[in-house]
């Protein structure tokens, strides 16, 4: 059986020796789901959810696949979760519905526990980590959710959850490996296979693995032939671990744009259940994860968080190519993006896409240098977005400014251009993290 220990960093208080234990959740004897289980969770379900679109996308023109978008972000709370926590919650038995319930939760899952506890009227605590987005944490509230933001992150907030529930005699939610959470997220492998014909590959997020167990089960029970494809952020790739070593275990996890993705050690009923029905796994780069927030807002007009993006971000990186020639579904599983998170994706994706230049040049400082610098940068079509110049640090002579200079290009061509006319005609020019290597992203996913 789990057993979890943990040392209050807020309060010094010491929990020594306690275990707590998820009855669902057992390493031991782990729980699979059947399709049937999905059958009925969709039947449960299906006047409480929303039956999400998935249509062609516009990325079809520009990757050489047939691609198809699966837009569970359209859900009431912004994401799929909803469909396995209203399954669980319809699942419980009165007397604990009266009770009441508990779950730790980055956000996704406690959003969607709290706003169909409220539907249902059953009370919903949920215990999000100190690093769980603000716009999160606040929409549980609105809820009427009994929120307690404490843990550095998911490991320490799922112990503090299953203290409250051992004590206050909640039922403890695993928002990703309980059963019934797993067959609700596989009624979307339900709903793919009849909105899409003649699918080649369906690619999955994972986090805690709930999901992509639920829905290859769904989908290679309809139709074994189509490939499963998960994707993980480079910063928390747990359920790649988990398959290199057999087993799930326990992963270092650092700060990631797919904050949805960010759990340290997959579900045991989860890992049992997908094991077998995948057919790769990818680890993405967090820039490509930029990259695809930006291309979805600028080609699709939708806004997702880094969760929801994996999937493109494995296709733009070139991590599928494989694919090309098929047709394919994506999992826009997310849209829940902290307001301040999307400028900063919107900026480090142009970044990386080549539209947005960071350099140092160092010009004359007489009259007329930075005059004529800009006049150089402009004379190609880029923008200025920002510029500094610094005299006292700069070592060459007393005749020169060292110039820091933001600049707008169109596409990585463009920065090509430019960096070639700058380094022609200056000396001492250092760009920051120039894209050169991505080669305006092979060439055919120019917008």
């Amino acid at each position: 059986m789990e057993k979890l220990t943990y040392s209050s960093s807020d309060d010094n208080e010491e929990l020594e020796d306690a275990e707590y234990i998820d009855p669902y959740c057992c390493e031991e004897k782990p729980q699979t789901i059947t399709f049937e289980d999905i059958t009925c969770a969709s039947y449960v379900i299906k006047h409480g959810i929303v039956e999400t679109p998935c249509i062609k996308s516009h990325f079809s023109d520009i990757t050489g696949m047939d691609i198809y978008l699966k837009k569970e972000f359209l859900q009431y709370t912004g994401s799929f979760k909803e469909r396995g926590a209203r399954y669980t919650l319809l699942m419980l038995p009165e007397e604990k519905r009266k009770l009441g319930v508990i779950s730790a939760s980055l956000g996704n899952h406690a959003q969607a526990l709290s706003y169909h506890g409220f539907k249902l009227n059953i009370p919903v605590t949920v215990v999000m980590p100190i690093v769980a987005p603000i716009m999160k944490i606040e929409k549980c509230r609105r809820y009427n959710a009994n929120v307690v933001v404490q843990g550095k992150n998911m490991a320490e907030s799922k112990i503090i959850a299953m203290k409250i529930a051992k004590e206050k005699g909640y039922t403890y939610i695993n928002g990703y490996d309980h059963p019934h959470i797993m067959a609700g997220q596989g009624t979307i492998g339900l709903e793919i296979v009849e909105q899409v014909k003649d699918i080649d590959a369906v690619v999955v997020p994972v986090g805690g693995g709930g999901l992509i167990a639920g829905i290859s089960l769904a989908i290679k029970t309809l139709a074994p032939h189509v490939k499963i494809i998960g994707v993980e952020s480079e910063r928390c790739a747990s359920f790649s671990k988990a398959l290199e070593v057999g087993k799930p275990v326990e992963v270092n996890i650092g700060a990631t744009l797919a904050d949805g993705l960010a759990v340290p050690m997959v579900g045991y009923n989860a890992f049992a259940t997908a094991k077998p029905l995948i057919d790769k796994m990818i680890v993405v780069q967090e820039k490509w994860i930029a990259i695809a927030i930006l291309r979805l807002i600028e080609l699709e007009k939708v806004v997702v968080e880094g969760a929801g993006a994996c999937g493109l971000a494995a296709i733009l990186a070139g991590q599928l190519d494989e694919l090309k020639g098929k047709r394919v579904v994506l999992n826009l599983c997310g849209g829940n993006i902290d307001t301040t998170i999307l400028g900063r994706c919107l900026e480090r994706g142009l970044a990386a896409d080549g539209r947005l230049l960071k350099f140092v040049v160092t010009v004359s400082d007489r009259p007329g240098g930075i005059s004529d610098l800009c006049k150089l940068i402009s004379s190609v079509g880029v923008s200025i977005k920002d510029i500094l110049h610094e005299r006292a640090w700069v070592t060459c002579d007393v005749f020169s400014v060292e110039v820091k200079v933001v600049v707008e290009t169109i596409d990585v061509d463009h920065a090509i251009q430019l960096k070639n006319l700058l380094t022609s005609t200056y000396k001492k020019v250092h760009f920051v993290d120039f894209p050169e290597h991505m080669n305006g992203l092979n060439g055919n996913l120019k917008i």
